[in-house]
């Protein structure tokens, strides 16, 4: 372990000792973030609608246990992958056991490869170009027909893996909340990302303009059309904003393992 090493000044026969910790300090950004969602984005969302129990209970009850988490903003989601990664690696590290890569919000091609469940050129996670099934059941939840939202169970976002999962075995990929992605969303940006994992991020702050606040989110919501619910269908919310219907969900690099874990 290197506790300590030279630092060469502008004068090259003066060496200093400077603490390797003390060095490491002056590159670290301590920022604190509230990550306790909002708990009244339903009465802004839909102001003239009964949304007290929602704001009330959605988040504390145990009724909400299995529920997608709602009211986080871009920054709250990635404040979270940040805690969740100490938490496992401190456990790894006490059990002398190697530690694995940040949890992080996926990019936006990432996000887009895990929905389609290697269905290349279905327009849903499902495969085929419908929302319904053979028996006339919807197999998302989000805003069909003229506006019913309870024509597929749900009113408002449901529990999690109500509906069947696609392929990679990963459920609402569809409906239900949309998710944040770690992408900055540029309507051109197809055109100058690289074609391995493309990954265009910025993080703002409150001098930013809005242009630069503006994150891609994918998946669509319990709110949302089903144009919105396709796996090639682009969206963005600001990153400082959060909603009633904008989830997340945490990914992590695969670093490679044997082979006999896919059979």
């Amino acid at each position: 372990m290197l506790e300590h090493f030279l630092v060469k000044t502008k004068d090259e026969d003066a060496i200093d000792r400077m603490d390797a910790s003390e060095y490491r300090d002056k590159f670290v950004v301590e920022k604190e973030v509230k990550i306790y969602p909002s708990t009244l984005d339903y009465q802004s969302d839909y102001a003239y609608a009964h949304n007290a129990t929602d704001a009330i209970f959605n988040y504390e009850h145990v009724a909400h246990d299995d529920y997608p988490v709602i009211g986080i903003t871009w920054e709250q989601a990635n404040a979270f992958c940040h805690w969740r990664t100490h938490i496992m690696n401190s456990f790894l590290r006490a059990n002398n056991e190697p530690i694995l890569p940040d949890f992080r919000l996926p990019t936006e091609t990432e996000w887009e490869y895990a929905a389609r469940g290697g269905l290349g050129v279905s327009p849903y996670p499902w495969g085929g170009p419908y929302t319904r099934n053979q028996k006339g059941c919807f197999l998302a939840n989000f805003k069909p027909l003229r506006g019913n939202y309870t024509a597929d169970g749900g009113l408002k976002a449901i529990k999690v893996r109500q509906y069947n999962p696609n392929n990679y075995g990963l459920y609402d990929m569809a409906g239900n909340v949309a998710e944040w992605t770690s992408t900055v969303f540029d309507a051109s940006s197809t055109s100058f990302s690289a074609p391995l994992n493309p990954a265009h991020s910025f993080i703002s702050n409150p001098s930013s303009k809005n242009v630069a606040k503006r994150k891609v989110i994918r998946g669509g919501s319990w709110k949302d059309i089903a144009y919105f619910i396709q796996t090639s269908t682009r969206s963005y919310e600001y990153d400082d904003v959060s909603t009633s219907y904008i989830g997340f969900r945490c990914v992590m690099d695969f670093l490679g393992r044997d082979k006999k874990d896919f059979q």
